[in-house]
């Protein structure tokens, strides 16, 4: 099973990138963030994808999810839903047998710390409330937090700045002792630079001067079946990276 999850910035601006994507890498599961637009926004050539189910899941230009599952894998058509802590169209899943999927953007925080902060215990109870239904959970997005320092690179590194503040980390930390694993490092525990996020200035997405936004969050029994999760900086005109996990089948 291939996974992969992407901030693409505007899904009116990345249109084409995704469908190379798809076409190029071919995954089950396609989870995006912060695509800008509304369902009648959205293009005509990604609206609807061959072979996958799809749902858009956007209010305008801010914000948005979107969570497409491929057909040929799942034959019945998944029905789409939202938790209850949705809010500004920032979650959308679907339940597939004994797996929930579920696409998400955090708030970055900047001008509403404390949404950020429910939004994240939320998601907490959330996971809770998926392993409790005797399911498991592959969890995707832009979690707006870097998990330690050495998910920032040195010369980014801000004492108690937005998505590196203590609080969040901690929160982010809640969130995996629910029974879920950060994919991305569990594969790679000794790797400086993962990062999957960089600002758009001064070459530093080239450079790799970025910040580890984005990850792969799944219960730890498919955890355990992960063979790769990486951040592909070399892909897209996005300020965030792809991130693609693949999974042994059951």
């Amino acid at each position: 099973m291939k996974v992969v999850t992407w901030n693409v910035n505007g899904i009116r601006a990345r249109q084409d990138q995704v469908l190379e994507w798809i076409e190029r890498d071919r995954p089950d599961i396609v989870c995006l963030q912060e695509v800008k637009a509304a369902t009648g926004q959205v293009p005509a050539t990604v609206a609807s994808l061959d072979d996958f189910w799809c749902c858009w899941h956007g209010s305008g230009g801010y914000s948005g999810v979107a969570l497409h599952l491929r057909r040929s894998r799942w034959p019945q058509e998944p029905a789409f839903t939202h938790p209850d802590f949705d809010a500004e169209t920032r979650i959308v899943h679907a339940v597939l047998d004994d797996l929930v999927v579920a696409s998400v953007y955090v708030p970055n925080g900047g001008k509403d710390f404390a949404s950020k902060t429910a939004f994240l215990r939320a998601m907490a109870d959330y996971v809770d409330a998926v392993h409790e239904s005797g399911r498991r959970l592959l969890l995707c997005g832009d979690l707006n937090v870097t998990r330690t320092e050495r998910d920032v690179h040195p010369k980014e590194r801000k004492k108690n700045g937005i998505c590196q503040r203590p609080e969040e980390r901690a929160l982010l930390e809640a969130i995996l002792a629910r029974g879920v694993v950060d994919v991305g490092r569990a594969l790679d525990p000794e790797n400086d630079e993962l990062f999957t996020w960089w600002a758009p200035w001064r070459n530093l997405r080239q450079r790799n001067i970025g910040w580890r936004l984005d990850y792969v969050l799944a219960s730890e029994d498919l955890a355990k079946r992960a063979s790769a999760c990486r951040s592909f900086r070399e892909f897209g005109t996005s300020d965030h990276a792809p991130v693609a996990a693949v999974f042994a089948d059951d």
